[in-house]
């Protein structure tokens, strides 16, 4: 069976037989490349953790008084308040069909605009940038560039993680013809490590940069003047404003030589490609930032050619199909405008409604505000997870406590579903037929090979029952995936006279059997612009006129920058990754980098506890110490929720900041403050029962094999010695009440253990000592519960497993399982002194190639720390 993966945007191909899956080598995409993520989804296919029925009230229901209660009680709320006292939030993991039907019962039925997604966290800004430079969301450019060209330039993109299968093509790339690459980022990420040139601006100085360049290409005569006379406007305003505020290698905070390095090199490269994502998006200049990048490469006619062109990674798998159909809530369908009335009036006659709203609706961060003040008073959330994932999400879960009525359709439970009104066990990847499309507009079909567990449906069909129940039968009589999709296909051609780029119109008739069959296909041309059309009312792209905002002061209240972001080997809020052991072993648990000088400045040491504080809120979190950060600055990733840690969820300090076109939060620029906490004790906690330990203390949550889990646990206040231990350490382990327990204390050194046991064996343990170096190791603890019977010697037992074992830190090729103590043994005692020599030495790199990047970083520090010593 031929599908697509479920993770990033690069959209790859995904062959399953037999319960394994394995790279599609027929898929444009990635020719039979997958991630470690990609490479491990079979593992994901355990239903323990599923939601499996509907419930309402948190009783169960059947799936009719569910979907009545919802079409009730939205429609009352209509009735009472207006369309707008409702709103749909959904996601990124929708496929096409799924988002088709939402937004057609939100805006064309329901008659409101308040749908919106967690899309708009990832590339609202590149949507509000192309429209603004094209006319229309449009990319211009393909996969292929990156292997015909010259010069790859990686703005705020940790691709070698985030999209590891195109930097692999990158890579490929720099060996065959000798492409540079430069990256720009504040942080030496995975990638920055493997590139010929890192410009580490400082945070949001984007803007300025690009600046500088559109003024370098006009001041040393790589203007391509012929194609910005015919096929542009606006450029002579987009120069002025250039010249006014462009940053200088001070402000960029850059060395002269390498600024003039970046310059002379995309001025001289003709086939040059600009990849960015979300360290240009999420910002409140991210739209100007996208433009910026846009405008030197109008400027130059490098664009929709072979090897040239600005090109948006997006971070979802279907995040342009939601573009596609109208799933943010500044769009309508089919990429119609709701500023243009012959749009509006093409789109009332092609669903023959009345009730098409005139204007946007609330975007996310504005949508649960509204939820909070009582604007919105019934919101259904699908495929997501807002209280955990959006900024300030503390906030978020106050609104969605305060909502009158709250629908949550999902896979798994989250602290979303725990808001909820009625929840609905959704239909997941593997489980769903629909398409999906990729960030070079390639769409795939996304299949099912097994059925959803319990009474799990597809979402496009949710949305259905309930439109139906709502009165809008005739307008959603759906049976099947392949229904929408025909739709889709023919309100992308329905009066379109070549006005719009998106048109796959020739797929309005597609039979059953084609759609089951359908193969991959790019909408529209392979690339886009080259003849200098453009779909804007004048035929001509539009130059953006950008100001470089001034440096966003710091506060000495606040002295650092917080920047969030995502790990190599997870994925959102880890409702799927989280659960699998293999992807936990590179970052067992939640942290925050820092640099080695503001380390020292505060005397940590790596795995101190660091309380975080911005104006939104604090976590505790351990310290991980980098020369990969600049100082002043520290990066936390988003990941890790409640549902894997007593504390780290760092969407709590990101604030409402966002863009002021695209509405997209600001999530890498956030002012902080930091608070070394001391810890009284430390623990580790290993249970078959999935407990949720909360307190004042850390604790974070690790997968293990058979079922189990692993707690690594550190407190702030002391531990008291009296019988409440006993109690509170039981409550920990999850045991039942007349559990079976030995325990024992000693006060003096202030160690503690405790072993739950049912019908001698061994259920969970908890050890807690003043010091790390007093709890076992990984393997100790695997031994203690191989022991097949307590019956006899249980203290015994118990003592001799308290002794620690040496560890071998972690992982850092999770495809070959060797760790970071490994790689560092091996350069040393066979004289490695390149990646390809790990890989021939260890096959660490060999595989995936996603750990390339910290291969590079570990030969880096290894051989400085040689020539220190």
């Amino acid at each position: 069976m031929k599908t697509t993966c479920p993770y990033c945007g690069v959209g790859c191909g995904v062959d399953v037989k037999d319960g394994t899956t394995s790279g599609d080598l027929s898929h444009p995409a990635n020719a039979g490349r997958l991630c470690i993520k990609g490479a491990t989804l079979a593992a994901t296919l355990d239903d323990s953790n599923r939601l499996l029925v509907p419930t309402v009230g948190g009783k169960q229901v059947a799936w009719d008084q569910a979907l009545d209660t919802i079409a009730e009680k939205f429609s009352s709320v209509i009735a009472a308040h207006g369309p707008d006292a409702v709103a749909i939030y959904g996601s990124g993991q929708f496929l096409t069909e799924d988002y088709y039907v939402a937004n057609k019962l939100m805006k064309g039925f329901i008659g409101s605009a308040n749908i919106d997604t967690n899309s708009r966290l990832c590339m609202a800004s590149t949507v509000a940038g192309h429209v603004r430079a094209f006319g229309e969301d449009v990319v211009p450019g393909c996969y292929d560039d990156i292997d015909e060209a010259d010069l790859l330039v990686l703005v705020g993109s940790n691709t070698a993680w985030c999209h590891p299968v195109l930097f692999e093509r990158a890579l490929a790339a720099r060996a065959a013809r000798g492409t540079k690459i430069i990256v720009i980022d504040p942080r030496r990420t995975a990638t920055a490590a493997l590139a010929d040139l890192h410009l580490p601006v400082r945070p949001d100085a984007d803007v300025g940069l690009f600046l500088k360049l559109l003024t370098a290409i006009e001041e040393r005569g790589y203007v391509d003047e012929a194609y910005v006379a015919l096929h542009t406007q606006g450029f002579a305003g987009a120069l002025r404003a250039a010249h006014e505020t462009a940053s200088d290698a001070a402000e960029l905070g850059l060395t002269e030589a390498d600024l003039e390095s970046f310059l002379h090199l995309f001025c001289t490269t003709p086939r040059c490609v600009t990849l960015f994502s979300q360290g240009v998006n999420q910002s409140t200049s991210g739209t100007d930032k996208v433009n910026a990048i846009i405008n030197v490469h109008l400027a130059t006619g490098r664009i929709g050619k072979p090897g040239m062109g600005p090109f948006s990674l997006t971070g979802q798998p279907n995040a342009m199909g939601g573009r596609e159909v109208g799933g943010l809530a500044n769009q309508l369908a089919a990429h119609l405008r709701f500023d243009d009335p012959v749009d509006r009036a093409l789109l009332k006659s092609f669903w023959s409604s009345n009730r098409l709203p005139r204007k946007p609706g609330f975007k996310a961060i504005e949508m649960f505000d509204a939820v909070l003040s009582g604007r919105i008073k019934a919101i259904w959330i699908a495929a997501t997870n807002p209280a955990e994932s959006l900024p300030r999400s503390a906030r978020v879960r106050a609104a969605l406590e305060a909502c009158p009525f709250v629908v949550v359709s999902d896979c798994w439970p989250t602290e979303t579903t725990r808001l909820a009104n009625v929840t609905l066990p959704a239909a997941g990847w593997s489980e769903k037929d629909g398409t999906v499309t990729n960030s070079e507009r390639c769409i795939s079909r996304q299949r099912a090979f097994r059925t959803a567990p319990g009474e799990a449906k597809p979402d496009w069909w949710i949305f259905t029952q309930v439109a139906q129940r709502m009165g809008f039968a005739n307008q959603f009589a759906y049976t099947k995936p392949a229904d929408i999709f025909r739709e889709h296909a023919r309100l992308s051609g329905y009066g379109n006279n070549a006005t719009k780029l998106f048109n796959i119109a020739q797929h309005q008739s597609i039979s059953d059997g084609d759609y089951e069959l359908l193969q991959p296909f790019t909408w529209g041309a392979k690339r886009f612009f080259a003849d200098g059309k453009f779909p804007t009312p004048q035929g001509l792209a539009n130059f953006a006129a950008i100001i470089a905002g001034t440096p966003k002061k710091r506060d000495a209240s606040f002295p650092f920058i917080l920047n969030t972001g995502r790990l190599r080997d997870q994925w959102h809020t880890m409702t799927r990754t989280g659960f699998v052991p293999t992807l936990m072993e590179s970052a067992a648990a939640p942290s925050f980098s820092i640099s080695d000088a503001d380390a020292a400045k505060y005397a940590l040491i790596p795995g101190d506890l660091v309380r975080v504080t911005t104006r939104h809120g604090s976590e505790v979190l351990p310290a991980a110490i980098s020369n990969t950060q600049r100082e002043s600055e520290i990066f936390a990733a988003m990941h890790w929720t409640q549902t894997h840690n007593a504390t780290g969820n760092i969407n709590q300090l990101v604030g409402p900041a966002r863009d002021p076109y695209s509405g997209q939060p600001a999530s890498k620029f956030e002012h902080a403050a930091i608070e070394k906490i001391p810890a009284f004790w430390h623990g580790i906690l290993q249970t078959h029962k999935l407990t949720q330990p909360s307190g004042q203390f850390y604790a974070s949550r690790v997968p293990l094999a058979g079922g189990m889990h692993r707690f690594t646990m550190a407190g702030w206040k002391p531990l008291s010695f009296g019988g409440e231990l006993s109690d509170w350490a039981a409550r920990l382990c999850g045991a039942d009440a007349d559990a079976e327990r030995i325990e024992m204390l000693d006060a003096g050194r202030g160690t503690y253990r405790l072993g739950i046991l049912q019908d001698h064996r061994l259920l969970a343990c908890l050890f807690l000592a003043p010091h790390n170096n007093l709890l076992p190791g990984n393997q100790a603890l695997a031994e203690l519960f191989s022991v097949p019977n307590w019956q006899t010697n249980r203290i015994g037992i118990l003592m001799a497993s308290a002794k620690p074992a040496a560890e071998s830190g972690p992982v850092v090729c999770v495809c070959h399982r060797v760790t970071e103590a490994t790689i560092r043994t091996a350069i040393k005692e066979k004289r490695l002194t390149d990646i390809a020599g790990i890989g021939h030495a260890l096959k660490a790199g060999s595989h995936c190639g996603s750990c390339k990047g910290e291969l590079a970083t570990i030969l880096q520090s290894q051989t400085t720390q040689e020539l220190v010593t």
